[in-house]
């Protein structure tokens, strides 16, 4: 394909670190990863981060800047066959005084077998890997190889980083969409920055199809150029809240079916699946809470299996969950006994602890009659008479007995 055939995205790939976005963390001027590539200087590692985060075209400007035989495969379409080619080419390297940098896109997607036989080459230092992954490397690359590589996290890009590479792509002649002049505000920028949902990838791709619809490009378009109009979902804005709250809503109100079908349009619309199940958590404790204790227990576990397996798999997981806490026996009572209990911390501020039920580590605090009169509730079999609550606050009720 030639490089003017290519999806717009591929086009303004940045080609030197200058020109890298939105992860100074790892890339600054003093860090040691910009000295790694700039010196040619580069240990095995691994690239993780969300999609579109710029995994791939960071090892696309190590590619340019190195001296290094560099290539590049994908861990869905390729495997061990693959593998011994390389390695057969990196041993020829070797006598050549040659260094193989080899670059695994998604080798998360490599099986047990396929990366314990990338293992050795790596240790041997015959090949540099170079792995990116959207997935905890921790879960998805055996211990053994990741031991030996460094992991740099590349973070979500922001709306301003996602803004200024969509400027330079409407401005660049060469590799963008400057010949065609388009009429776009910084409003439209905006909205495609949010609902892009930090990935670059997705913020040009979208541009680039509202440019072939319409030289002026509105809110309109860019709702059609998304694909997914009829699911609009300002992650940032009111619908957001408004399809949580509904969420929320037809879980306590027994509905399962409308719980579905809100569950489904926040994921299909591209929701952080973390962000829904860390709301399934808190719904656990607030609105389903003594009723059943186990639906905590089953949120907290479905929170830990979706940051395991990510989407789109966890939106079963997801879908479970929902069903579960929609069926629930309800009960609100821990979230009004809190409300109640705060309301008296913020009413009446820091009062004493009772001197009885105070701890009483030394001498001083013994002779000040701290923990004095104190009944070990084992010793009156847990039906002693004592106050527990400060002074002011003596025979308060907040839970209902």
């Amino acid at each position: 394909m030639q490089k003017n055939q290519a999806p717009l995205a591929d086009r303004m790939r940045p080609e030197i670190l200058e020109d890298f976005l939105g992860q100074d963390e790892i890339l600054g001027k003093d860090k040691i990863l910009n000295q790694a590539i700039k010196e040619d200087k580069l240990p095995s590692m691994i690239f993780w981060g969300p999609p579109g985060s710029g995994k791939t075209t960071l090892a696309n400007i190590v590619a340019k800047q190195t001296k290094s035989d560099f290539v590049q495969i994908s861990a869905v379409s390729s495997g061990v066959k693959d593998l011994r080619e390389i390695i057969k080419k990196a041993r020829e390297n070797i006598l050549q005084n040659k260094r193989t940098i080899l670059f695994i896109d998604e080798i998360h997607r490599w099986n047990k077998t396929q990366q314990d036989g990338l293992l050795p080459y790596v240790e041997k230092g015959i090949i540099t890997l170079i792995g990116a992954t959207t997935e905890n490397p921790s879960f998805e690359v055996r211990s053994a190889l990741l031991s030996r590589c460094r992991v740099f996290i590349l973070k979500q890009l922001s709306e301003k980083n996602l803004i200024e590479i969509l400027n330079k792509a409407i401005k660049d002649k060469n590799r963008g969409l400057g010949k065609l002049n388009l009429k776009i505000s910084e409003d439209i920028f905006k909205k495609i920055a949010q609902m892009s949902n930090g990935d670059a990838r997705t913020a040009l791709n979208v541009l680039e199809y509202a440019s072939s619809l319409n030289q002026e490009i509105s809110f309109k378009i860019i709702k059609e150029a998304f694909q997914k109009s009829y699911l609009f979902y300002d992650k940032d804005g009111d619908e957001h809240y408004n399809i949580i709250s509904a969420l929320h809503k037809s879980m306590r109100g027994f509905d399962v079916n409308a719980a579905l079908y809100w569950l489904a349009r926040m994921l299909e619309a591209g929701e952080d699946p973390l962000y829904v199940a860390r709301r399934l958590v808190r719904f656990a404790s607030e609105d389903v809470g003594l009723a059943n204790s186990k639906a905590l227990e089953q949120t907290v576990a479905v929170y830990n299996a979706c940051h395991f397996i990510g989407m789109p798999e966890c939106n079963v997981i997801l879908a479970q969950a929902v069903v579960y806490l929609s069926k629930c026996k309800k009960s609100n009572e821990l979230y009004v006994a809190y409300k109640k209990a705060k309301k008296d911390v913020e009413q009446y501020g820091n009062l004493p602890v009772p001197l009885h039920i105070r701890n009483a580590p030394t001498k001083l605090m013994k002779d000040l009659n701290y923990g004095k009169d104190y009944k070990y509730s084992p010793d009156f079999d847990y039906k002693e008479e004592q106050e527990y609550l400060p002074e002011r606050l003596k025979g308060r009720k907040y839970l209902k007995e």
